[in-house]
């Protein structure tokens, strides 16, 4: 009898861990340059860097949900 996972098993908590890694990593990014580089609010520079912030941060969350959204289409 073998031991150990099954491959499909294995494969499965593999994308669950992915999902949650990349996922905590792009908030962990966007909280960074938010609140570390005081890029989320405007105080005291110019309003175009807080523009262009949100900006990348929403284009970046779509690019997360179309990896997300094909990572389990398959599953």
């Amino acid at each position: 009898m073998e031991q150990g996972w099954d491959p499909e098993i294995k494969r499965f908590f593999v994308k669950i861990m992915n999902s949650i890694a990349i996922t905590l990593f792009w908030m962990m990014a966007c909280a960074t340059a938010g609140l570390y580089f005081q890029l989320a609010y405007s105080n005291g520079k110019p309003v175009i860097y807080t523009i262009i912030f949100y900006f990348l941060m929403l284009a970046t969350f779509f690019l997360l949900i179309r990896y997300l959204y094909r990572t389990w289409k398959n599953a």
